[in-house]
């Protein structure tokens, strides 16, 4: 575990040395992590298929660092908040919607104009492009009970899959925005923005970093039992929705009780350092060997996948968002937990905005929509075209 921590911080500065080096990198907003960690995953498959060495990783702090980072996220929920940003909230979860059908339609479609098994294209569908790797462990069984021996095995390398294509993706598409449309004249000041939160509670102490990992302890301790009653649903949810829940009502409880002092600024730091911990963590951990292994209707199946998520994001998210600076952030994220996962995403969007300039509505309507949205919906919708191709 100890071992696993170190090489994941490696990569961290590996990506960050290299992007400071290498101007493409810095000039398409590719976030560290990733830079490090594909670097490290190719070497580690070059070392695997040549026989020397397989590494093992003990991924228990990955799990422990997305956590937190989400329960850090739930910290934001603030209903004063939400409520200001109630349509776009909806419209983008609408956005949402479109897409986990469009991914399963072209998969499906595909499949059948390829003549394989529409369970072999419902492996590069939704499962492991909203869901990602969770959700692809949880349906992969589903698919193999009904007859498409493997299917675990192809989800899991679609998922890896769109987990890179994801993260290198979304700053360009981002970045392109823009600048083709000179968007960052559309930048709402932070004191004017519907979403912005009151500047006083990001402040920052020294003293209180402690208490503000005491409330995350707090969130995911509690978040626990939510979690598990959410379990008994029959529904596939992450494991941090329930720290999120519970993060956003303890928010909420001090927004409007007055008795409770949420360090908003000290958490958003602990959960941008477990973000970029759990990254990298993800990305050591990723086998490229598993890609080597697809048939060719697979890899015909993810390139039509990596074009529907350019084109969507591109034109469908940006325009309906509002043609402004959120609507290319949200584009940019949008192509993060659309083809990976929420902490792509939101790494997307962080990589792009430490470039150009803060978009508040986006950090806040893709953790909601992508974290506590995305999982739920998308279980409903795989469920229903398993169901309808059977």
């Amino acid at each position: 575990m100890y071992q696993t921590l170190a090489v994941a911080v490696g990569v961290l500065y590996l990506g960050g040395f290299l992007k400071k080096k290498v101007r493409f990198l810095e000039t398409f907003c590719i976030p560290s992590p990733v830079i490090g960690g594909i670097i490290f995953a190719i070497i580690s498959c070059i070392l695997h298929v040549a026989g020397i060495v397989e590494f093992q990783f003990d991924e228990t702090l990955k799990t422990v660092c997305m956590v937190m980072f989400f329960t850090s996220v739930g910290f934001q929920a603030n209903i004063k908040v939400l409520k200001a940003g109630g349509k776009s909230l909806i419209v983008f979860l609408l956005c949402l919607i479109v897409l986990i059908f469009a991914q399963n339609a072209v998969a499906v479609g595909l499949s059948k104009l390829l003549g394989v098994s529409s369970l072999v294209g419902m492996c590069t569908g939704s499962i492991p492009m909203v869901g990602g790797h969770g959700t692809s462990g949880a349906f992969g069984t589903v698919l193999e009970d009904l007859g498409q021996q493997g299917a675990t095995s192809l989800c899991t390398a679609a998922a890896t899959f769109g987990l890179i294509i994801g993260s290198v993706m979304g700053g360009p598409i981002g970045r392109k925005l823009i600048l083709k449309h000179d968007l960052l004249k559309t930048v709402i000041p932070e004191d004017d923005s519907i979403l912005v939160e009151d500047e006083q509670k990001h402040h920052r102490s020294v003293s209180m970093y402690a208490p503000a990992a005491y409330q995350l302890a707090i969130a995911m301790g509690i978040g626990t039992f939510v979690s598990w009653v959410l379990s008994y649903s029959g529904m596939t949810f992450p494991v941090y929705i329930g720290s999120m829940i519970v993060a956003a009502f303890m928010r909420n409880i001090g927004e409007y009780s007055g008795k409770i002092h949420i360090h908003m600024g000290e958490i958003n730091d602990i959960g941008g350092i477990c973000l970029s911990l759990f990254l990298g963590i993800a990305m050591i951990t990723l086998k490229l060997w598993q890609l080597a292994e697809l048939a060719l209707p697979m890899i015909i199946m993810l390139v039509a996948q990596v074009l529907l998520m350019a084109m969507f994001s591109y034109f469908i998210v940006y325009n309906i968002m509002g043609r402004n600076y959120d609507a290319a952030v949200l584009a940019a994220g949008t192509c993060g937990f659309g083809m990976g996962a929420t902490p792509n995403a939101m790494a997307n969007m962080q990589a792009l905005t430490a470039k150009f300039a803060p978009s508040i509505k986006a950090y806040m309507l893709v953790p909601i929509v992508g974290s506590m949205f995305a999982d739920f919906i998308n279980s409903l919708v795989i469920t229903g075209f398993i169901n309808f191709i059977n």
